[in-house]
């Protein structure tokens, strides 16, 4: 185990249930159930193929013996072949129907649509209860004030749940393309060595109602609504690239996010989960660094950079075929899936387990808050009969020596005692107490939080009720 390289995708970071559906056991018994299904079709249609022969592949169907076929494919460089021997081994009157008409993007593209499609549904599951936990997180906090930043420089007060429904959106955002690929996606079904079925013509003896019902029967038996209506030998790659590329976005969004808690952090506004013994720092024993957030951050590049490969796949393809997609294939595939996979379930994690510190919130806001008010106090003097270009003066030049003050000295913010000294405001200490205390500087940040929350966020999660409750084990 420790003498060879072994992936982190599976080692450290993606759930079992993720790594069992990229698992070579997954994938061969596909293939076998893929030659059962099109040796059943065959039947139906009228070739001869006995009951008892598939009976017999059917019996087979689990029983792989991957060390024969690792001989086989040692021997004809060829892993489709391998398989087809292997089970020819323990089919002996039915090895030689196994495959009939066939090529091997029979086996190996419709058992990647089979594939992808089981992964989405797991990623489908977690993007949801994802956008379930930032709901409650939401919800619990759309009344609790925080300081707004634009460039990550104070701005205007907004509120924590507000806030978090800027997430939402975006995960939001994701589950829409995702759940349009899902119900897009289609098998390759039997097209033949160049997609147009010569083979199954042959032998049908011509009778292209009965190769288009082939093509129909193997989708029914797998699950599938229907098959690519064209296809060279294989499906198009933009497939790939479409599917991959849903992946990117929900690496996006969670990179954006894994920033903002990054950034919160810093400020000692939030903390991720962490554990009684957990250690932030080989050398520095106090810190408690956001790592969970910046895995995240780490594995969203790598979905977003790999995501580039389908596309670049898509756009090199060669006629009907070409080889050059294979091993590209076999590993972004599936690293894409994992990668995103590990993304969302420290995304769940942090968002339902992390600890909010209002305390902070209110001291950040509170050192900022009289340059908010400024606007207010400008208005209220107005409305007295104040000179507006005046006030607006006397506002800059008190606010630059209040800054000035606070940088260099690291003085406390003073705006709101020069502003009542000043009699060009005429305004008492209780005044602009008052004026600062019922500014409602958040706007409609918590009313927008529940808006959206009842309009958006809680009818989609009733949609999909049977689909919320997940157990995250996060290793590392």
């Amino acid at each position: 185990m420790h003498e060879v390289y072994e992936n982190p995708l599976c080692v450290r970071y993606a759930s079992g249930e993720m790594k069992r559906v990229f698992s070579d056991d997954v994938k061969f018994k596909t293939w076998r159930r893929l030659w059962i299904a099109l040796a059943e079709a065959e039947c139906e249609l009228g070739l001869p193929i006995s009951e008892a022969q598939i009976a017999e592949l059917r019996a087979a169907a689990e029983k792989i013996d991957y060390d024969r076929a690792a001989a086989y494919e040692s021997e004809l460089r060829h892993d489709v072949m391998a398989h087809i021997r292997a089970y020819a081994d323990r089919s002996p009157t039915a090895g030689g129907i196994i495959h009939l008409g066939a090529t091997s993007c029979y086996v190996g593209d419709n058992t990647d649509i089979i594939v992808m499609r089981d992964a989405l549904r797991i990623i489908r599951k977690k993007l949801i209860n994802c956008i379930a936990a930032a709901a409650d997180f939401a919800e619990k906090y759309k009344d609790t004030p925080t300081l707004a930043y634009t460039h990550f420089q104070p701005a205007q007060p907004t509120t924590a749940g507000k806030r978090a429904t800027l997430w939402i959106y975006d995960l939001i955002t994701d589950l829409k393309r995702l759940d349009f690929e899902l119900s897009d996606l289609k098998l390759l079904g039997c097209k033949g060595t160049t997609g147009t079925a010569a083979s199954f013509l042959e032998l049908f003896g011509g009778d292209h109602e009965k190769v288009k019902k082939l093509d129909r029967l193997i989708a029914e038996k797998m699950g599938f609504e229907a098959t690519v209506p064209v296809s060279g030998q294989t499906y198009s790659r933009k497939v790939d690239y479409n599917i991959i590329s849903v992946l990117s976005g929900i690496a996006q969004s969670a990179a954006k996010f894994s920033n903002d808690i990054r950034l919160l952090s810093h400020l000692k506004e939030f903390d991720e989960p962490f554990e009684p013994g957990q250690v932030g720092s080989s050398a520095m024993a106090y810190k408690r660094n956001p790592m969970r957030s910046e895995r995240i951050a780490s594995l969203a590049r790598y979905v977003i950079t790999i995501a580039q490969c389908p596309a670049i796949t898509a756009a090199t393809q060669w006629l009907e075929r070409t080889l050059d997609d294979s091993a590209n294939r076999r590993i972004t595939i599936p690293e894409a899936f994992l990668a995103t996979d590990a993304i969302l379930s420290l995304y769940y994690n942090i968002i339902s387990g992390g600890t909010l510190y209002p305390g902070v919130m209110k001291r950040h806001l509170d050192e900022e808050m009289p340059f908010m008010a400024t606007e207010n106090i400008l208005m209220y003097c107005v409305g007295r009969g104040g000179n507006r270009q005046v006030l607006h003066e006397a506002i800059r030049r008190h606010s630059v020596a209040a800054a000035r003050k606070i940088k260099q000295g690291g003085g406390r913010n003073d705006l709101l005692d020069r502003i009542s000294g000043d009699p060009v405001f005429s305004l008492t200490k209780a005044e602009l107490d008052a004026i600062v205390a019922g500014g409602g500087f958040v706007g409609r940040a918590a009313e927008q939080t529940e808006e959206f929350l009842a309009g958006y966020v809680r009818p989609l999660l009733d949609a999909n009720r049977g689909e919320l409750g997940i157990n995250i084990e996060i290793k590392v």
